[in-house]
């Protein structure tokens, strides 16, 4: 397993119930879901950076 670094991060108990119930949706804990969201998100980013610059 990669190293991982421990960081705090402050959301709303609202954003939290919600992230709650999509992780158990998803089989996933808390921590799991916003890691997965993070990554997807990174992941699209990096390919409509690609796209960017391949349309110039």
């Amino acid at each position: 397993m990669a190293d991982k670094k421990p960081f705090v991060l402050r959301v709303s108990p609202e954003m939290l119930k919600e992230l709650e119930d999509w992780a158990n949706d998803e089989f996933r804990s808390i921590n799991g879901q916003i890691e997965y969201l993070l990554n997807k998100a990174i992941n699209e980013r990096k390919k409509g950076t690609r796209k960017r610059k391949t349309d110039d």
